[in-house]
């Protein structure tokens, strides 16, 4: 058995961290997940400026993607729906509508000329092995912008989830620049599908946002037209809840014309009686058209899951860039000085006519130095050492170069290669500068559709279905059963009341009880007192009960209120045993009691108003009226006028 438990443990293990690592989670670099970053590597090897089927694309990534094919083609299909670094041509489905892509052989797809100049750069990028160990594929890519933010994403691994919302890539280039100058920065998400959102508990983007449709009103009020949509919410899966509603009787709706092609369109019109502004609370509450979206910023960071804040990465990826782009220009630099030494050396290889100096030698090692011993008095000239592989490249100029050698051109070329290291030295100086104007340049690489911020950031509270449900259904009360409910049709009409309200009722017994709404809920015979149970306006009341000890039989009253209470329990506010005779909640009355006749009692009748006695907890004891024998027990009004004279 312990063998069995640790090979369980390892296993489960090594399942989990292939997961969270190779699987779910975007990594905090590229903001890519493994499947993603792969297909862009092969679109990247496969590209020609032409399209490439789809199914090509899939084959080609599995050299790479050990997965099956379904998943790299719905992965890519996602990928290219960003618009941010695919091409696409064909069918690859619709935001909006939620329809599906067609086949992976009916569409075509090519690598956009911006993805290679955000994130190819193979000098600088860390490869490993594939699967297979047949072919090397990226780390991760030397991407230059966050485009985790940029693009978002979600996934679910083992004990753990992310989900990042998308954001404009204008403010995110933005926020970048913002940080890089040291000043200070916000940003929050923008859908592709526009709607509105209040970002008021986003939390730096671990938080949420709720997000809510746009409407048009028509001038009669008689037709809502839905023109943007919530993020993740299709007009299929909108109209679909928007029909359920109307089906449960929560929105009165004549019918729905879903429109939608380029453009959202979603035709509601209402019923007969019913205008656009009563029901759009009903619209946020019992369909899509308000949704909260939960935000998770996890990523992989030094090959472990780590929890960050949208300020964090754009922080990171600030100090990248500069990294990145340092990178790049210190391997220019070593190219052109490379090119430079080369063109140096051929300039004083041909011009001086050292190739005339090894005509007579006989040995490869004769000739090699033959033409150092030529190169020596140009030492000064020459900025680094000569090596054997440069004499073996001056040796390989053909004839033809050397006799149309154009003293000029060659002059010209070097102050260009000059002219650019001394270019990449001052941008080199001025990293941070040269990382602020590399992001504008990328800026115009977008068109302006791309750049524009499509949701509208406003302030909303968010509508719950207890707040847009109507009380419009009749509660009923049977006193020859027993029955309270909606069902109940013998009897007395109560009140209305909305599925989610719950009611205070104080039976026969002697206590209070909160009830939710139901069909039918047997409470007693002698409910003395039923409301809706709204602790605010419960709280304003003054019961006054009139009851009966069981012990020594006095008549006692009892004024109280009642401040707290749970749903089902139930609350006695007279002593065990005692027998309630009378509740009301009017303070202009008084208890009227007439005696039994005896020898002893003069008095046969007397008057309690209950506004003499004090108003207690409902926990406390009652205040004894008498102990006599009651004939009658009745409320009696307090009459205000003085009479006449």
């Amino acid at each position: 058995m312990p063998f069995v438990n640790d090979l369980y443990d390892k296993n489960f293990l090594e399942y989990a961290s292939y997961v969270i690592k190779d699987r779910a989670i975007p990594h905090l670099d590229d903001g890519l997940k493994p499947v993603q970053r792969r297909i862009l590597h092969s679109l990247i090897e496969m590209d020609d400026g032409r399209f490439h089927k789809v199914a090509n694309v899939v084959g080609h990534t599995m050299k790479y993607h050990p997965h099956g094919d379904a998943s790299i083609y719905s992965a890519l299909v996602v990928l290219a729906n960003k618009d941010l670094f695919i091409d696409k041509q064909g069918n690859f489905g619709n935001l909006f509508t939620g329809h599906a892509a067609s086949a992976a052989r009916y569409i075509e797809c090519r690598l956009l000329p911006i993805a290679k100049k955000l994130l190819y750069s193979p000098e600088i990028t860390e490869y490993e092995e594939s699967y297979d160990g047949r072919n090397k594929e990226p780390v991760t890519f030397p991407c230059k912008i966050p485009l985790v933010l940029v693009q978002g994403a979600e996934g679910i691994a083992v004990g753990m989830t992310t989900k990042i919302l998308p954001h404009n890539l204008d403010e995110v280039l933005s926020a970048v620049q913002c940080a890089l100058r040291g000043e200070p920065f916000q940003l929050f998400p923008d859908f592709f599908t526009g709607g509105l959102t209040d970002v008021s508990d986003y939390r730096d983007g671990n938080g949420k946002v709720l997000c809510r449709a746009k409407f048009d009103i028509s001038k009669d009020g008689k037709k809502i037209i839905i023109r943007e949509l919530p993020f993740g919410v299709t007009t299929e899966s909108l109209t679909e809840s928007i029909e359920s509603a109307a089906r449960r009787g929560k929105i009165k709706v004549s019918h729905i014309n879903d429109l939608t092609a380029e453009e959202v369109a979603i035709e509601i019109t209402l019923a007969r009686g019913v205008q656009a502004s009563e029901v759009l609370d009903s619209l946020y509450a019992y369909t899509d058209c308000e949704i909260s979206v939960p935000v998770n910023l996890l990523v992989i960071e030094d090959r472990l899951p780590k929890q960050m804040t949208v300020t964090q990465v754009i922080r990171h990826h600030a100090r990248r860039l500069t990294a990145i782009l340092k990178a790049e220009l210190e391997n220019d630099k070593r190219k052109l000085e490379d090119k430079h030494h080369a063109r140096t050396l051929e300039q004083i290889f041909i011009e001086e006519r050292i190739y005339k100096k090894i005509e007579t030698v006989k040995t490869a090692q004769g000739v090699i130095d033959a033409v150092l011993k030529g190169l020596k008095p140009f030492a000064g000239i020459i900025r680094r050492e000569v090596t054997t592989e440069d004499i073996e490249r001056l040796l390989r100029i053909p004839i033809r170069r050397i006799s149309l050698y154009d003293i000029n051109k060659a002059k010209e070329e070097m102050k260009q290669i000059e002219s650019e290291i001394k270019t990449i030295n001052k941008h080199l100086k001025n990293i941070v500068g040269y990382a602020v104007g590399y992001l504008d340049e990328i800026r115009k690489e977008f068109p302006a559709i791309a750049l524009k911020r499509k949701t509208e950031i406003t302030s909303f509270t968010q509508v719950a279905e207890k707040q847009a449900a109507k009380r419009d259904q009749p509660l009923f009360y049977d006193a020859e059963t027993g029955y309270l409910g909606l069902s109940v049709r013998s009897g007395k009409e109560l009140f209305r009341v909305s599925e989610f309200d719950r009611i205070l009722i104080i039976p026969k017994g002697g206590f209070f009880k909160a009830v939710k709404v139901s069909e039918k809920l047997f409470v007693d015979k002698g409910l003395q007192f039923a409301c809706i149970a709204d602790k605010e306006e419960i709280e304003k009341l003054i019961f006054t009960a009139v009851y009966k000890e069981k012990q020594s039989g006095n008549i006692c009253l009892k004024r109280f209120r009642i401040e707290k209470f749970i749903t089902d329990k139930a609350y006695p506010f007279i002593p065990e045993g005692s027998s309630l005779l009378k509740l009301t909640t009017k303070t202009d009355v008084a208890v009227n009691i007439v005696y039994e006749p005896s020898a002893r009692i003069k008095i046969l009748e007397e008057s309690f108003p209950v506004a003499g006695y004090l108003v207690k907890g409902w926990k406390a004891a009652g205040v004894r009226l008498t102990a006599k024998k009651i004939k009658t027990l009745k409320w009696e009004k307090i009459r205000t006028d003085k009479g006449k004279n």
